[in-house]
């Protein structure tokens, strides 16, 4: 009933930059927080960046400075700007939404298939 896509992932050189987007479709009456996780080979998923509807973004130390998180509330849709990218941050980038699918209940956690970026020279 609801979907997460992404895009924008990809192969990248170190210092370069990508832009990763994740757009929400469905049966959605109201999105809250949304956010952007990542998983390395032989690693748990980590938070890298959450913005709330409303209130102050939350990024993860190692990314600080050089991601900027962003949403578009009309398109139900986050955006991570990457710059500065370095080999450690080779991984599979997830966006997540906290949705309410109803006029009222619970928001529940979405999750997108996952977009690969690699950063190689």
């Amino acid at each position: 009933q609801v979907q997460l896509v992404e895009s924008g992932g990809g192969l990248v050189q170190p210092g370069g930059s990508l832009r990763l987007s994740c757009a929400a479709s469905g049966r959605i009456f109201r999105v809250n927080a949304m956010g952007w996780y990542r998983q390395a080979p032989g690693k748990q998923r980590e938070s890298v960046a959450v913005i709330p509807n409303g209130g102050s973004t939350n990024y993860a130390d190692s990314v600080k400075g050089r991601f900027t998180i962003s949403r578009d509330n009309a398109k139900n849709t986050v955006y991570l700007q990457m710059n500065s990218l370095k080999p450690e941050d080779t991984a599979v980038y997830y966006c997540n939404a906290r949705i309410r699918t109803a006029v009222i209940g619970p928001f529940d956690d979405y999750w997108g298939q996952g977009t690969q970026v690699t950063v190689s020279s």
